[in-house]
């Protein structure tokens, strides 16, 4: 495993997974919807994937002496520590924001503790539907993010408006921080929780898939 990892970071990652990683500075900019910010991984892993297909990726993780299977844990552990290591990236642009003299994110949620339970979710989200369709055919990369790319901005569309309209989200969880901050933790943990059984979900489901593909 340990092998078919570094694989995946010195052969199969794409540069702009790295690159995204930067955009996390996007919450610094004023009035712009946060949650975008986490979009720019999934579409790494989509750039990854889809040089994976045309380098023939695919074909050489399997002529490997490894289980098929395995080929789909290393990419699983390879896409989670891309989307956590920019969750973790966010968390310092998060303080340097909440100390500088902006008024809140008039577009939707700030980026407080709540807002990174649901950032964490839409990343969940991705991979559950990205994986779901990739892994039952690993040449329809574009159909795979396609489906991902609808899913996570109709959540992300749907988290910035209950900050206007849903008092829950208005009147609490869209609130500087340490403002309410038991609801925003229990809203972080929730979305933690999400964001594992959705990937944990998508693995077991993709490697069913994967073992049924004859390549």
């Amino acid at each position: 495993m340990i092998k078919l990892l570094s694989k995946e970071l010195r052969l199969a990652m794409h540069p702009t997974s790295l690159i995204f990683l930067g955009l996390s500075a996007l919450i610094l900019v004023p009035n712009y919807p946060y949650l975008v910010t986490f979009f720019y991984t999934g579409l790494g892993v989509f750039f990854t994937c889809l040089s994976g297909r045309e380098n023939h990726d695919i074909a050489y993780s399997v002529a490997l002496p490894v289980r098929k299977s395995d080929v789909v844990k290393a990419r699983f552990i390879f896409v989670a520590a891309i989307e956590l290591v920019q969750a973790a990236i966010v968390v310092p642009f998060a303080l340097l924001r909440a100390r500088m003299p902006l008024p809140g994110n008039q577009v939707g949620m700030d980026a407080n503790v709540a807002f990174f339970g649901f950032a964490l979710l839409s990343l969940g989200i991705f991979n559950a539907v990205f994986f779901g369709i990739y892994y039952k055919d690993v040449r329809k990369v574009g159909k795979a993010f396609g489906a991902a790319s609808a899913w996570v901005f109709a959540y992300i569309t749907a988290v910035e408006a209950a900050c206007h309209v849903v008092p829950l989200f208005r009147d609490r969880l869209d609130r500087p921080d340490p403002e309410e901050l038991g609801l925003k933790l229990a809203a972080l943990a929730l979305g933690a929780l999400a964001y594992v059984a959705l990937t944990v979900a998508a693995y077991f489901r993709a490697r069913r898939d994967f073992e049924r593909q004859d390549l």
